[in-house]
């Protein structure tokens, strides 16, 4: 993972240490697609951070995932914050994964282990996860990772 210079914002980028924080207090994400025709699309996705990648878990007849099936790009913002001075943020940018089966009906899978630890806890008080048929796994292992707190000015 790439942490991104900031031209001004090295004074308000956040720590790694506060960046997993923050990720890891965060319940909502907002994440940008492309479409074939070049036209983006935006949605917002509960998420997991385990330190290194975001896990979204995605229905699997979404327009996202069609997207990224044909074009893997993406980009996630996290944001908190109300006034000016209380903005903070971390933006990812990389390529989606799939992992597991699509849509998950929860065959083992140790790479989902971690992310089906957190999600159930996260989200809804269980200890395992939930499974539909409906939803998946993504994988966003940033190539890219610009940070902002604004309560740093």
């Amino acid at each position: 993972m790439t942490v991104t210079g900031q031209r001004r914002g090295r004074r308000i980028m956040m720590t790694p240490q506060e960046r997993d924080a923050f990720l890891h207090a965060q319940r909502t994400c907002r994440v940008a697609t492309v479409g074939r025709d070049g036209a983006p699309h935006a949605g917002a996705l509960w998420f997991c951070w385990d330190g290194t990648s975001l896990w979204l878990y995605s229905l699997v007849r979404s327009r996202r995932w069609n997207q990224l099936r044909h074009d893997p790009r993406l980009a996630v913002v996290v944001d908190d914050g109300e006034e000016y001075g209380e903005l903070r943020g971390v933006e990812l940018t990389g390529r989606a994964e799939s992992v597991g089966e699509a849509p998950r009906t929860g065959e083992p899978c140790p790479e989902l282990d971690e992310a089906e630890r957190r999600f159930p806890v996260k989200y809804f008080g269980l200890e395992r996860m939930p499974h539909d048929g409906r939803h998946a796994w993504l994988r966003l292992t940033p190539e890219s990772v610009v940070s902002w707190d604004f309560r740093k000015l």
